[in-house]
């Protein structure tokens, strides 16, 4: 997104926070394509015969957005990080509500980096799972799971996270490193009924 654009964004998310509903119809176009990467590295982590397709995350996500009236947008990124959550929020209680009989049949294919995957067919960790780890590894120390939350779900760089927390990009790079491999641990003892 070109600065201009992005300014523009942050301009309109403040004018949408102080209560004017126009700047969200002219925010719409700006925000979406980034939307749709978000929801596509969302689903990229989902089992390849999902029945929700990005489109219809972005919608599922955007009405939420639109209807949080108390948020008070701070950024473009901040913007797109509370996007983040919202679809993983949507996805978890899709898979909770398809799967609630039978733990398991929501696997996602887990990478926390291009190099690792976390468990292949059936060990693999469901989303559930993921998201109860994620929410232990946040109650242990909130700055951790707000990064993995960041980087993984929505596919901010460093340098945004470094941004949106306003850290330093070596802080984020080792909170990201230390938040793998506990996440790793915990859906391995997961997936092994420990």
């Amino acid at each position: 997104m070109a600065a201009s654009s992005s300014r523009d964004v942050t301009k309109l998310l403040l004018e949408w926070s102080a209560g004017e509903s126009d700047a969200l119809d002219k925010l719409t176009p700006l925000v979406y394509r980034e939307l749709y990467r978000i929801a596509r590295n969302c689903m990229a982590k989902e089992r390849p015969n999902h029945t929700l397709q990005a489109s219809a995350l972005i919608n599922e996500a955007y009405l939420k957005l639109v209807d949080s009236s108390r948020v008070r947008w701070e950024s473009r990124a901040h913007f797109f990080a509370v996007s983040a959550q919202l679809m993983r929020r949507v996805l978890v209680d899709l898979a909770r509500r398809r799967h609630s009989h039978k733990r398991g049949d929501g696997a996602a294919n887990v990478s926390f980096d291009e190099n690792v995957v976390i468990g292949q067919d059936e060990d693999r960790p469901d989303l559930v799972a993921l998201d109860e780890a994620l929410r232990s590894l946040a109650a242990m120390d909130a700055r951790k799971g707000q990064i993995v939350e960041l980087r993984f779900f929505a596919g901010l760089s460093v340098q945004e996270t470094a941004a949106v927390l306003r850290i330093s990009e070596i802080t984020v790079q080792r909170d990201w490193k230390i938040a793998r491999v506990w996440l790793r641990r915990e859906l391995k003892k997961e997936s092994h009924g420990a």
